[in-house]
């Protein structure tokens, strides 16, 4: 069903021109308001009655919710056209600029996924100190609460809420499903005349809770990694009553059902994390903040409860067996392949594409917009809930798309690591021009610098490649590059070609019988090892298991139809069986066995040296025959039939 854009013109401190955009958008465009919040908001009624319309105003989304509500309606799709586009001291035309972003928002997002976690309410404190216990106070009345302390402080004279004396060993799980394992548990005596008393200490104890508030100070480490994206696990200094007060009030609201995105979407099939206990692939642990990926066997398990959703695995994963979902990986290259041909389509020519988060990203726009300079005319920014999600595959697929270059605006704490590996490896592929970070806090310098950037001119037939990121890789690459072979990657880059020496290589074939990604073959007829370029996910176990330490990798990108083809890597000619004459083995493995078991006291007989030489079947066959056959047994009796028995009788 066609869709109705309602635009406005902020008291006319933009400029919208609602026909040219109709014209090229194919769907109805309202001419704008002057203010659709507040005078003309019988026409966002009005709007929002006869559905299926986006408001061009994120500004006023609460005025907009609420207006819905009383109508009983659903609240409307938001589109920010004006602090994206409108205001800007850009002197050119924004309409290519406004019909990208309103076909970007055309799209129908897919719905997200999520599980639900439920929470009791019930909450573990840690810590020792007054702060500790009024916190405990405090909470008593929304959370079933136990307070963890150290036996040798004074008890509290209280039975409001529970109080344990321990140490707390380790604790695992996120919010509704929390263990902690305590040694020296000490649980309060309950009877008897004065102070309250402390049973006996106990090792190992194991308890379960859905909040956790850890009031132990900045003496103490936090119990897990990345813990600010640990759900219900909430950290504040005693010594800072503002932190303190806001972690309580955090902790009361923590009670009841909760959705749990389901970030990442898993393939273990596609995993080359290791094979017969031999490891490779380790790119998703190195990464992961949370702790979340944990190996499974041959390939890695991810816990949703613990999953941050920072999308770092996804765009480093060379297999594709963890992509992202939040949304999915082929809807994040639809969006930038609809934003680059809608500016296209309507008269834009290089555009450049500024990616960011949906926080600290679009506060940084919106703040640039009403204060500064705002965003260039040929600047699209994307916003991404995960920064590190975007990869080099996407960025790939955004330059060949017609973007002329790629900005990512980095958020402080973001996982720069991640990002700067993926985008080192996309200014290999493709130009080290075309791809830059941002890295600053300041709205005013981000946005001279898009101001005063420049970059090469975008590629001349765009493409829009579809299929997993390793195929966009590559088409993408060869889009940009279409007189290129190969082209030359950093250490590391899931893209690549593996080097035999042939004179250390005995054709045991270990390495294909554990290569993750069936890139290492072999010829079932004769004695070959095969590679296909295009498969080699460049994890390195062949080179780890290879005996002879024959195997090293190339990291390259071959851009050649060579990479879609099997090619021999090294072979050798096969030896005939000296019984029957079936081509078997590697002739030169087995004259090296035979010339080395020649003087062994074990083969002195030539005969048995000879069986060495002899393919299966006929070295079976000798064997049974041979004299001293250990599966020989003593001559079988001769079969007694009718005629014995007759025999004799008449005998006697």
């Amino acid at each position: 069903m066609a869709k109705t854009l309602i635009t406005c013109d902020c008291e006319g401190s933009q400029s919208i021109d609602s026909a040219a955009l109709a014209d090229t958008l194919g769907h109805a465009v309202t001419p704008p308001c002057s203010a659709l919040c507040t005078r003309q908001i019988d026409r966002a009624a009005a709007a929002l009655t006869a559905g299926d319309a986006i408001f061009c105003c994120t500004q006023e989304s609460r005025v907009f919710t609420e207006l819905a509500e009383e109508l009983g309606v659903a609240p409307p799709p938001l589109l920010d056209l004006r602090d994206r586009a409108g205001w800007s001291d850009d002197p050119a035309s924004k309409l290519p600029k406004m019909s990208a972003l309103a076909s970007e928002a055309l799209l129908n997002a897919p719905l997200e996924k999520s599980l639900d976690v439920t929470s009791e309410g019930l909450c573990l404190i840690l810590g020792t100190g007054e702060a500790a216990v009024l916190a405990a106070h405090q909470l008593k009345d929304h959370l079933a609460v136990t307070l963890l302390t150290d036996p040798s402080q004074p008890l509290p004279d209280t039975r409001a809420f529970d109080v344990i004396g321990g140490t707390l060993r380790k604790a695992k799980g996120a919010l509704g499903h929390f263990e902690v394992t305590i040694d020296a548990l000490r649980q309060v005596v309950p009877g008897g005349r004065g102070d309250l008393t402390y049973t006996a200490p106990q090792d190992g104890a194991i308890s379960h809770c859905d909040v956790i508030l850890d009031m132990r100070g900045q003496q103490q480490p936090p119990l897990f990694p990345a813990h600010e994206k640990r759900e219900g696990y909430l950290r504040a200094d005693p010594a800072y009553p503002p932190a303190v007060a806001a972690a309580v009030l955090a902790a009361s609201h923590l009670v009841g059902t909760f959705e749990q995105p389901l970030y990442v979407r898993t393939e273990p099939l596609l995993c080359a994390h290791s094979r017969a206990g031999q490891t490779a692939c380790t790119n998703c642990l190195d990464l992961c903040p949370t702790g979340a990926i944990t190996p499974d066997g041959d390939h890695v398990s991810v816990d949703p409860m613990i999953c941050a959703g920072c999308g770092a695995c996804s765009a480093a994963c060379p297999s594709g067996a963890i992509s992202y979902d939040a949304p999915p990986v082929d809807f994040t290259m639809l969006r930038v392949q609809t934003l680059a041909r809608a500016y296209l389509d309507a008269g834009g020519t290089a555009p450049r594409l500024l990616v960011h988060d949906d926080t600290f990203g679009s506060e940084m726009i919106r703040l640039s917009a009403r204060h500064g300079r705002g965003l260039p005319a040929d600047v699209i920014p994307m916003a991404l809930p995960a920064l590190a999600a975007f990869g080099h595959a996407e960025a790939l697929a955004a330059l060949a798309a017609g973007f002329a270059g790629i900005s990512l605006l980095l958020r402080p704490k973001s996982d720069r690591d991640a990002i700067e590996t993926q985008i080192a490896l996309a200014r290999a592929i493709g130009g080290d021009a075309r791809v830059q970070l941002i890295d600053t806090p300041d709205p005013d310098a981000m946005s001279d610098t898009l101001y005063d950037g420049t970059a090469p001119a975008p590629v001349a037939s765009p493409v829009r490649p579809m299929g997993t990121r390793r195929q966009i890789t590559r088409q993408a690459a060869r889009a940009l590059h279409p007189e290129a072979e190969v082209l030359p990657l950093p250490t590391g880059a899931p893209y690549g070609a593996v080097l035999v020496d042939s004179d250390a290589c005995t054709l045991c074939l270990s390495c294909v019988s554990l290569c993750p990604s069936g890139a290492l073959g072999d010829n079932p007829d004769l004695p070959q090892l095969r590679f296909q370029e295009d498969a080699c996910l460049q994890c390195g176990l062949c080179a780890n298991i290879c005996p002879e330490d024959a195997i090293t990798l190339a990291p390259q990108l071959n851009l050649t139809g060579a990479a879609l083809e099997q090619r021999v890597l090294h072979e050798e000619a096969p030896f005939p069986c000296v019984e029957c004459g079936t081509l078997f083995g590697v002739k030169s493995t087995i004259d090296r066995i035979t010339d080395k078991l020649r003087n062994h006291s074990m083969f002195a007989d030539e005969g048995k040296l000879r069986m060495i030489q002899m393919c299966d079947d006929c070295r079976i066959n000798a064997q049974y025959h041979s004299a001293n056959n250990p599966l020989a047994g003593a001559e079988r009796p001769r079969p007694r039939t009718t005629d014995d028995y007759l025999s004799k009788r008449r005998d006697h």
